[in-house]
């Protein structure tokens, strides 16, 4: 097993990708922590992980709200004394240009696509600086490497959570932590409905989908799950900093 004994927390594991993370995690050994502010979501994934023989728990929890981060990283370290593994996956979608997205869209993008990932990060770091190592993975998306028309807070955020994660890396590369940015593409998960409906509905981004991905399809949760364990695992043990785009080529496109 890649992650034999490890423990990982995982934000936003309930559902779509973040669930396909946590799932994969466990089938490779790792202690998942499940962590989503639907508990019957986060309960139903950690149950899934179990199922299939492997070891989780969830804790509900809103990364919106600083205090209910401080519990989840206070609670795992007291439980198992460790975290080996940090996927801060949770997110949110905010539509729209500069002139009708509201200051408070992008205020909430900022506070659940960046600063939720810095302070889950800057609450484990200590322990896993005094464990000798571990490793971050901070979703991201391709938005964050080139832009989506009609999209400023979504954009803004997933740009900024490169930046910290590249930032991230150079000040802890040396205590063997190792930060890296996952960016996915069109993904078929509910988190998408925003974006559809600003579109103009499912054919919309069918179409898109059709003519605008070479790969013309969208990936599955499962597809990007596979990144997540390369991320997470010793696969990638001499890789840091980057962002690792999978979006079946439609930020080169």
């Amino acid at each position: 097993m890649l992650l034999k004994d490890r423990i990982a927390v995982v934000t936003g594991a309930g559902s779509g990708i973040g669930r396909a993370g946590a799932l994969m995690m466990g089938r490779e050994g790792a202690v998942v922590v499940i962590a989503d502010r639907d508990r019957a979501s986060g309960e139903a994934a950690a149950e899934a992980i179990r199922a299939g023989g492997g070891r989780a728990e969830a804790i509900c929890t809103d990364v919106s709200d600083d205090g209910q981060i401080e519990r989840m990283i206070g609670t795992t370290l007291e439980r198992h004394g460790r975290i080996d593994i940090l996927h801060n996956h949770a997110g949110i979608q905010v539509g729209g240009p500069l002139t009708e997205v509201g200051s408070e869209g992008m205020d909430a993008s900022w506070r659940i696509n960046v600063r939720a990932h810095f302070l889950a990060s800057k609450l484990a770091m200590p322990a896993m600086i005094a464990q000798g190592g571990g490793v971050i993975v901070n979703t991201a998306s391709n938005s964050g490497v080139f832009y989506d028309h009609e999209m400023i807070a979504y954009a803004t955020s997933k740009h900024a959570v490169v930046a910290m994660t590249r930032q991230m890396s150079i000040d802890y590369a040396k205590y063997n932590v190792r930060v890296n940015a996952l960016c996915p593409g069109w993904v078929d998960t509910p988190f998408n409905d925003p974006f559809i409906a600003q579109m103009g509905g499912r054919q919309a981004i069918e179409d898109y989908v059709r003519t605008k991905i070479p790969m013309q399809r969208w990936a599955t949760a499962e597809e990007i799950a596979e990144a997540i364990l390369f991320l997470v695992s010793d696969r990638s043990s001499f890789m840091t900093g980057q962002a690792l785009v999978i979006d079946g080529g439609e930020s080169i496109a």
